[in-house]
């Protein structure tokens, strides 16, 4: 159990139906510790904005990735060799250029939705201090 137990207004499960779906349906251990390892890849604004360039123009080389993304060329070969190495981006040769791309199946809907979504949902933060409904 991740926190200490609170005190119990009602016996539980409360609703012994939901709680079974909810059980069935969720990620294994370790499919859930894949998927943090993988979000917390994205949660660079590097490698993100990698993400989001390749998406937009197919592919890229280094250098032209770095300066769409106004970083030095270093910084854009590690946030490459990082999503490379997760299987999140590849790349092809052509001579001495090298090319990068998303990966073969990587999600559409992750790219046109999910992300965009996630960022439009942090602009409506709410405040700390305000209580969830209950």
């Amino acid at each position: 159990m991740d926190s200490p137990a609170e005190p119990l207004d009602h016996a539980h499960p409360v609703d012994p139906e939901r709680v079974a779906v909810a059980r069935r349906r969720l990620p294994s251990r370790d499919d859930a510790a894949r998927l943090t390892s993988v979000l917390s890849l994205i949660a660079d604004p590097t490698r993100a904005r990698l993400l989001y360039a390749l998406d937009v123009v197919d592919e890229l080389c280094v250098g032209d990735l770095a300066l769409a993304l106004e970083i030095n060329e270093d910084a854009a070969s590690y946030g490459l060799r990082v999503l490379r190495t997760a299987g999140l981006v590849t790349y092809r040769r052509d001579g001495r250029v090298i090319y990068y791309r998303l990966a073969e199946g990587f999600p559409e809907p992750l790219r046109e939705h999910c992300l965009a979504r996630l960022v439009e949902l942090s602009h409506q933060s709410t405040p700390d201090d305000e209580e969830p409904p209950t």
